[in-house]
């Protein structure tokens, strides 16, 4: 299981006047609930970068002032104008306490609709799931390896480890095999230029000389 560090230290004090000052700083406010009791606490925001910039899912390691907290992120905020992160909510760990997330979507083997010149189109990215510590997982792989032109798979073909349940219906399609344009032109001009099997000449039409 892949994790990131965020070395932090708690806040004397809480709210937005206290919030605007660790931001002038070049902190963030953020704060890891879930646990015994809610912990409020900054850090530079360069200590987020890597996890929040990540197509990979991570689990936070939160160093504050010695003690180590390993949690998964739940929600970012960032400013409407400047685009700058305002404020990061954490989920503490907890054995035998599932949690909601979402992970990421991988594909596995190689579908052959894209070998013959389709191209595959990932329609979801991350799936959401229940989960508790145990049973997580970095990464939920769907296997491509049956998918000719114009097939999908489904969130029901994804490799789902026991424990961890899956918060999607079963019929909503993960990635699609798409025909390209030139290939269905291709197609369509066959499909004009063969005669059907069996087709009788036209009225009228002279039989062939002997």
């Amino acid at each position: 299981m892949k994790s990131h560090s965020i070395n932090g230290e708690l806040r004397s004090a809480t709210g937005k006047k206290s919030s605007n000052a660790i931001r002038k700083e070049k902190n963030v406010p953020a704060v890891i609930y879930g646990g015994e009791k809610n912990i409020h606490f900054q850090a530079h925001k360069r200590e987020f970068k890597d996890l929040l910039y990540s197509a990979d899912f991570k689990i936070a390691e939160i160093n504050i002032d010695g003690a180590v907290k390993k949690c998964v992120l739940k929600d970012v905020q960032f400013h409407p104008v400047s685009d700058e992160l305002v404020h990061v909510d954490f989920q503490e760990m907890v054995p035998a306490k599932r949690m909601i997330l979402e992970l990421p979507i991988r594909f596995k083997g190689e579908s052959p609709g894209v070998k013959t010149g389709g191209k595959i189109q990932q329609l979801m990215r991350r799936i959401k799931v229940k989960v508790s510590p145990e049973n997580l997982v970095d990464e939920i792989f769907v296997d491509i390896s049956h998918l000719e032109l114009g097939m999908s798979a489904r969130v029901r073909e994804l490799e789902i480890n026991d424990g961890i349940e899956v918060m999607l219906p079963g019929a909503t399609p993960v990635a699609i095999v798409e025909t390209p344009r030139a290939l269905k032109s291709a197609d369509a001009e066959t499909e004009v230029a063969a005669p059907a099997a069996g087709d009788a000449p036209a009225e009228g039409d002279a039989p062939a000389a002997e």
